[in-house]
C-alpha cells in the first residue's frame, strides 16, 4: 500500500530514519493535522492499528478525495476509469490538450459536477500533472493550476487496487477526516505535524508564517509523543529548543530540480525532526 499521489515533502523517504525512533508502545489514537499524501499514516496503521485517527489538511480538494474513497470507492474508480478511457488512447500531444482542457474545466466550470466528480477530476489531474507539485494560478481561478507532467502512462493512470486498500484502511478504524485549521484537530497518543516547509517553493494556497511554526514547537515541547518535521533552512530556527532535534539528509525528486552544467539534478537538502 502506498500514498495515493506524489506529494512534495511526502515522508516516504524519511520513514527509514523515523522507524528506529518510534517506541514499541500502543497507539490508540493517531492525529495528523497536515496530512498531504499520508505516508506516516500508512506506517502507523500497518504497525500500530490505532482505534481512532484524525486526518486533516487545510487543502479541501485532497481531503474530499480521501472522503469519497472512504465512502464510495467503487463510484470513484468508475469515474476515474471513464476519464482514463478517454485519455489513454491519445497521442502525447493530444493528451496534453486533454489535460489542459480538463484543467480549465476544473477551474471555470466545476459547479456542474457533483462533489464526487469534482474530486475525481482533481485526482486525475494530480496523477497526470507535474511531479507532485500543487500549484495555484490566477488563470485557473485560484484552483489547481499545476502544469502537465510527462504524460507517458501506458496501461493505466492510477492504481485501482491501491485505492481499494485505502478505502479498506479508512473504514477499518474510526477515521475522522476534516479540513480545518490545524489547531482545531485533537491531539492523539501520537501526533505528527508536517506543516508547509519554511522557504517552500510549493504553493499550497495557504500561508504558514513562523509564528505558526513556533506554536507547533511549543506543542512538541509541552507534550510527549509529538513530532514536528520541517526543512532545515540553515538559520538555526529549530536549534536550542526544549526537545530533541535530529537532522537527516534527503534528496528531493518531486518538484523543482537544481540546475547544473549537466542538466537538472535532484535537489539535496536536510530535514529536521523535533520531538519530545
Amino acid at each position: 500500500m502506498k500514498p495515493l499521489f506524489i506529494w512534495a515533502g511526502g515522508k516516504n523517504k524519511m520513514l527509514k530514519h523515523y522507524v528506529d525512533l518510534m517506541s514499541p508502545y500502543t497507539i490508540e489514537t493517531y492525529s495528523e493535522p497536515f496530512f498531504g499524501g499520508g505516508a506516516m499514516f500508512l506506517y502507523v496503521m500497518k504497525h500500530y492499528q490505532p482505534k481512532r485517527v484524525f486526518i486533516n489538511d487545510i487543502n479541501k480538494g485532497i481531503i474530499n478525495i480521501y472522503r469519497h474513497i472512504k465512502v464510495d470507492c467503487d463510484s470513484f474508480c468508475s469515474l476515474m476509469d471513464k476519464y482514463s478511457a478517454k485519455y489513454l488512447p491519445l497521442s502525447k500531444e493530444d493528451r496534453k490538450l486533454y489535460y489542459y482542457d480538463l484543467r480549465t474545466e476544473n477551474a471555470e466550470d466545476y459547479l456542474k459536477w457533483s462533489s464526487l466528480e469534482e474530486s475525481v477530476v482533481l485526482y486525475f489531474l494530480m496523477k497526470t500533472g507535474f511531479n507532485g507539485i500543487w500549484q495555484i494560478n490566477k488563470n485557473t481561478n485560484g484552483r489547481y493550476g499545476t502544469p502537465s507532467g510527462l504524460l507517458n502512462q501506458k496501461d493505466s493512470v492510477y492504481d485501482k487496487e491501491n485505492l481499494k486498500e485505502w478505502s479498506s484502511v479508512l473504514n477499518s478504524t474510526d477515521s475522522v477526516i476534516t479540513s480545518v485549521d490545524w489547531k482545531e484537530v485533537p491531539m492523539g497518543d501520537f501526533t505528527f505535524y508536517d506543516p508547509p516547509y519554511r522557504d517552500s517553493f510549493a504553493n499550497y494556497n495557504t500561508k504558514f508564517p513562523d509564528s505558526e511554526t513556533e506554536e507547533l514547537i511549543r506543542r512538541v515541547e509541552n507534550n510527549k509523543n509529538v513530532w514536528l518535521c520541517n526543512r532545515d533552512s540553515g538559520d538555526l530556527f529549530f536549534e536550542n529548543r526544549r526537545a530533541t532535534l535530529n537532522k537527516f539528509p534527503v534528496t528531493y525528486t518531486a518538484g523543482r530540480r537544481k540546475k547544473t552544467e549537466n542538466g537538472f539534478a535532484a535537489k539535496k537538502a536536510t530535514e529536521i525532526l523535533l520531538y519530545n
